[in-house]
C-alpha cells in the first residue's frame, strides 16, 4: 500500500479552485489524479468511467450536490473512497456527508499534507477527519449521551419497603461507580453488546485498529472481530457511518 498509486478524482464547481486542488496533488508523492468534475452528477459519471480510489468531494455544488453524490458513488463503488474537501463544517454539512458515506471530512483550510494524510487513512481503513471535525463530532457525541437518571429512593432507612436489601443500582452489584458514559448491555441499541459498543466509542473517537487493541488490550484480530460484529448489527457500511451511528445513538466514552 504505501508504494501504490493512489488514483484520485476532484469534484468542486469552482474552476479556480478545482484547478488548484489538482495542481496541489499533483505535487504530492503517490497521488495520480484521474479527472476532475464541476458538479456532482459529472462525478459520478466519472468515477463510473475512471473507477478512482478516492474522490475529493465538495459539497455545495449545482445539479447534485456531494452529498448526493457521495450516496450514489458508495452505493455503486464501494471500493472508491469519499474525502469531504469543503469550506463548511457545520453540522447541516458535516453529519448528512458522514451519513451518506464519506470516509473523511476536510475544510478547504487544509494543506497538502493533511489532504495526503486524509487519503492515506481512508485508503488503510480508518477515518480522514481533520482535528476540529473530530472535536465537533466528540461534541457531539457527548451531547447526545443520555444522562443518568437518579435512582428513586428506597425509603427512609434505605432498605426496600418489603424489608429487603434495596434493588441493585446501575452501577453494578459492587456499588462502584460506573465509568462516565458507560451504559448496561440492556441500553445499547440492535443488540450490541459493552464490548461492541467500548469498540464502537473508539472509532468515533477516530482511533485505528492498531490503536484500539492497545487501549483495550487485545489483539488486533479481536477488535476486527468486533468491529465486523457491530457493523453487522448496525448495517453500517464503514467506519464514517460508524461514526454517525455512535452519534446518533449517544454511544461515547464507553471505554476510560
Amino acid at each position: 500500500m504505501t508504494d501504490a498509486v493512489t488514483r484520485v478524482l476532484v469534484a468542486d464547481d469552482q474552476t479556480v479552485v478545482r484547478e488548484g486542488i489538482v495542481m496541489l496533488l499533483g505535487l504530492l508523492p503517490g497521488i495520480e489524479v484521474v479527472g476532475a468534475a464541476a458538479d456532482g452528477e459529472e462525478a459520478v459519471a466519472l468515477v463510473e468511467r475512471h473507477h478512482p480510489d478516492v474522490v475529493l468531494m465538495d459539497l455545495r455544488m449545482p445539479r447534485v450536490d456531494g452529498v448526493e453524490a457521495t450516496r450514489r458513488i458508495r452505493s455503486a463503488h464501494p471500493g472508491t473512497e469519499v474525502v469531504v474537501l469543503t469550506t463548511y463544517a457545520d453540522d447541516e454539512s458535516l453529519f448528512p456527508a458522514l451519513q451518506a458515506g464519506a470516509r473523511g471530512y476536510l475544510t478547504k483550510d487544509a494543506g497538502g499534507e493533511e489532504i495526503a494524510k486524509a487519503i492515506a487513512d481512508v485508503r488503510s481503513g480508518a477515518a480522514g477527519l481533520s482535528p476540529q471535525v473530530q472535536l465537533r463530532l466528540l461534541e457531539r457525541l457527548s451531547e447526545a449521551s443520555p444522562k443518568s437518571a437518579p435512582s428513586a429512593p428506597s425509603g427512609p432507612g434505605g432498605p426496600s419497603a418489603t424489608g429487603g436489601p434495596s434493588a441493585p443500582s446501575a452501577t453494578g452489584g459492587s456499588g462502584a461507580p460506573a465509568a462516565p458514559g458507560a451504559a448496561r448491555a440492556g441500553e445499547l441499541p440492535d443488540g450490541l453488546t459493552v464490548r461492541e459498543a467500548e469498540v464502537l466509542a473508539l472509532i468515533a473517537e477516530g482511533l485505528s485498529n492498531a490503536e484500539i487493541a492497545q487501549r483495550l488490550f487485545v489483539s488486533q484480530a479481536t477488535v476486527k472481530t468486533h468491529i465486523n460484529n457491530l457493523f453487522a448489527k448496525t448495517a453500517v457500511r464503514d467506519r464514517a457511518q460508524a461514526v454517525a451511528y455512535a452519534f446518533r445513538h449517544g454511544i461515547t466514552g464507553m471505554q476510560q
